[in-house]
């Protein structure tokens, strides 16, 4: 990939981040940096769409989720990491957007009905959340954003920019936005620690990166396995089974996991062996990672200082986009 490719991703800043975040997004991230000019966003703004009742939330975890970008390695001297709510640019963009895309449309969205359906808004939806596909698109195309890594639940919200992007240049007969592809991780999203489908704050069955060596034990004692291995002996099976899934995902030693797989299901080996290995693991895994972030929260100012300088950065960037959109427009009056 060229080195000049830009890639945009990006978090909404409600809680700490955790293995989802990690396998999902994180450690791709760190890898992209060394073959894109890479902008990560702290979508603040955009967590208030939901969140305007607990703002002081959105506030804290600002910081906390840089300290997880430092720790997990995202070099802030490759990466442009900048706060979402401090570029009034991408605001102006979104309401320029909004006058391009129907209510119908954004309703349509299949990833906006499954957030309305999963908040349980109803009719009752903050017109903020339900035109969030514009918003995206703004923080998207100020970027010229080529390539956007999400999940597949994500897809319909990129088809949705390029929609935007598309309909913009036409109208305006002005290749001024730029159109951008998805980017779908090959491990996708992680399931949580109790089998259920995601890894999520609000269900409480996360493990954070930057959990204690008590924590990870206390997790790893909770990992849904398999419900029909009742005994040593009997069968285990794969499918669904946590403690496995996160071995394929976070242990190196392939050869050992594919042996005790294969042990597992044909019976004789017990879920607490399985844990332990799995305990080590994660144990191994994530020690250097909460060493890195306690070290950087020791100096809260130096990692303020780190978003000050990557947001103006990222203003620059943007500024340039809006001023490109106005004059299409026509607002260039001076």
């Amino acid at each position: 990939m060229a080195s000049q490719s830009v890639i945009l991703t990006g978090d909404r800043p409600t809680g700490p981040l955790h293995l989802g975040h990690y396998v999902g997004s994180l450690r791709n991230r760190v890898a992209y940096q060394h073959d894109y000019k890479q902008f990560i966003m702290l979508a603040d703004a955009q967590a208030l769409t939901d969140n305007m009742d607990d703002i002081d939330k959105v506030h804290r975890n600002v910081v906390e989720v840089a300290l997880d970008y430092l720790a997990v390695g995202i070099d802030p001297a490759k990466t442009t990491v900048f706060i979402q709510s401090q570029i009034p640019e991408l605001a102006e963009l979104t309401f320029y957007y909004l006058n391009i895309v129907t209510v119908a449309r954004l309703e349509r969205n299949p990833t906006v009905k499954e957030e309305i359906r999963l908040r349980g808004f109803e009719r009752d939806i903050p017109a903020g959340f339900l035109t969030y596909p514009a918003s995206q698109a703004a923080d998207i195309t100020a970027f010229k954003a080529g390539v956007v890594p999400v999940g597949e639940d994500q897809i319909p919200m990129i088809e949705q920019t390029n929609e935007i992007v598309r309909r913009f240049n036409r109208m305006y007969n002005r290749e001024v936005l730029m159109e951008c592809k998805a980017l779908v991780p090959e491990i996708g999203r992680l399931p949580g620690i109790d089998g259920k489908a995601k890894m999520s704050k609000s269900l409480g069955n996360t493990i954070n990166l930057g959990a204690t060596p008590d924590e990870i034990t206390a997790a790893v004692k909770k990992v849904y396995t398999d419900p029909l291995h009742l005994r040593v002996a009997d069968p285990g099976h794969l499918e669904g089974n946590v403690a496995f899934i996160y071995l394929d995902a976070f242990d190196q030693d392939k050869a050992a996991l594919e042996e005790m797989k294969a042990h597992y299901v044909r019976g004789g080996l017990g879920d607490s062996i399985v844990k332990k290995r799995l305990e080590v693991v994660l144990q191994d895994m994530l020690a250097p990672i909460r060493a890195r972030r306690e070290e950087f929260a020791k100096d809260k100012g130096q990692v303020i200082q780190m978003l000050r300088e990557g947001t103006l950065r990222a203003r620059e960037v943007a500024a340039r986009t809006a001023d490109e959109v106005k004059s299409a427009l026509g607002l260039n009056y001076f």
